[in-house]
């Protein structure tokens, strides 16, 4: 069975920092593509960033680049995304996707909130 779990959301002030945790089990975690999406309230699911199979490659959404960082640790079946510098518009439900062509997986979500 095919599961994503994220972890590591919370409250936290403007500035601040957080790091949000998926671990996958019940596939080849190393052989997907693992993306973080976020949806604000009213607001459509937005795709925040990737990082490749052997996490070389990383691409990031304007909104968050240069504050946030993508990792993974395949030996963990883990994904991570470290983020700094923390905005009350980054507030959402932070959702972890594992892809590989036509397989899609998705975690159930983490509350991020950003207020004072």
């Amino acid at each position: 069975q095919v599961q994503l779990v994220e972890s590591g959301g919370g409250l936290v002030q403007p500035g601040g920092s957080l790091r949000l945790s998926c671990a996958g089990s019940g596939f080849t975690f190393s052989s997907y593509f693992m993306r973080w999406y976020r949806q604000a309230p009213g607001k459509e699911r937005e795709w925040v960033a990737t990082i490749s199979r052997d996490g070389r490659g990383t691409n990031y959404a304007d909104s968050v680049k240069g504050r946030f960082t993508i990792s993974r640790d395949n030996a963990k079946n883990t994904v991570y995304l470290r983020m700094n510098n923390l905005k009350p518009e980054d507030t959402a439900v932070y959702y972890c996707n594992a892809n590989l062509y036509s397989s899609d997986y998705w975690g159930q979500g983490t509350q991020v909130t950003v207020s004072p």
